[in-house]
């Protein structure tokens, strides 16, 4: 059974940093490209950012390119999203999900989901 864990969420000022973490296990977590997405209230879910099985490979939605950083750590089994200069836009509950490759992630194939971490910043 896969399990992801989420934690790190909270309110931050605009402006602000916050870094939300996502532990996984029931799997080889070095065999999956892990990823995050946002959903905002009324709004569709939408991709973050995404990251390779060695973390060579990264990938980030425009809205948040030059803000956020994904890393991974292969010997604790987690992935990393440090986001800076946030904005109230950038609200939203953040879902980690992880996928056998960083096409399929983005495509939804298969992919395992967390349960969320709620990030909330104020003007």
């Amino acid at each position: 059974q896969v399990q992801l864990v989420e934690s790190g969420g909270g309110l931050v000022q605009a402006g602000g940093s916050l870094r939300v973490s996502c532990a996984l296990s029931g799997r080889t977590f070095s065999r999956y490209a892990m990823g995050w997405f946002r959903q905002a209230p009324g709004k569709e879910r939408e991709f973050v950012a995404a990251i390779g099985w060695s973390g060579g490979s990264t990938q980030y939605a425009d809205t948040v390119k030059g803000r956020f950083t994904i890393s991974r750590d292969n010997a604790k089994n987690t992935v990393f999203l440090q986001m800076n200069s946030l904005k109230p836009e950038d609200t939203a509950v953040y879902y980690c999900t992880a996928a056998l490759t960083l096409s399929g992630l983005r495509l939804y194939q298969n992919n395992y989901w967390g349960q969320g971490t709620q990030v909330t910043v104020s003007s």
